[in-house]
């Protein structure tokens, strides 16, 4: 069997490589099973070629938590762009948008959360999963305009609670083990619709 040779990537596109070959790979054998050497030879270049724009696995990890905290908010803006304009409709698709990147990239949204990404230094990490909180936080604002600021952060807590509590046990195989996918999503938006309904009760 022959070698697979180096592929001779250029300054950019060796970051683009490494990045989709990580993606693949961390999708494939999450957190535990990723090494730089596997992202490079995935990405046809020497084991030594990371180093060029990755200075550790850390670096690499952060990239790949940055770009899916990128993802997840537009994710949210793009479902929100879909739904009716009312406030709760709003924060109802937002959750939607969430939970179904979540769905999607399972692996990718664990390292988003995990112990691993609350360890990793980069200013583009932070402000990523800063400005997914903004959005969140923003349509909580307009769904209940003339509550306290306390009442406020305490319902955006819950709402990022209720939505990020249900589908990190869902991938987790705690709730909907048995269930159909229309029939999960079914709870999912049932669970949604309950929360919107509640931050507005709470903050009338």
């Amino acid at each position: 069997m022959s070698r697979q040779k180096s592929q001779p990537y250029h300054h950019g596109q060796l970051r683009e490589a490494l990045a989709t070959s990580g993606r693949t790979l961390l999708e494939e054998k999450g957190i535990r099973g990723f090494t730089l050497r596997e992202c490079a030879r995935r990405a046809g270049v020497s084991h030594a070629a990371p180093a060029y724009h990755f200075a550790s696995i850390d670096d690499l990890l952060a990239e790949l938590a940055t770009r899916g905290f990128d993802e997840l908010a537009a994710a949210m803006t793009a479902e929100a762009a879909r739904a009716d304009g009312s406030a709760t409709g709003q924060l109802v698709a937002q959750g939607i948008g969430y939970m179904a990147f979540a769905a999607g990239n399972p692996a990718l949204f664990q390292l988003m959360f995990s112990r691993e990404a609350n360890r990793l230094e980069a200013g583009p990490l932070a402000a990523a999963s800063e400005a997914v909180r903004a959005l969140h936080g923003a349509a909580v604002e307009a769904a209940i305009p003339h509550a306290s600021g306390e009442i406020k952060q305490r319902m955006t807590d819950f709402a990022g609670a209720s939505m990020h509590g249900f589908i990190a046990l869902v991938l987790e195989g705690e709730i909907g083990g048995k269930d159909s996918s229309r029939a999960l999503k079914a709870r999912g938006l049932a669970l949604l619709s309950a929360m919107a309904e509640t931050v507005v009760r709470v903050g009338a």
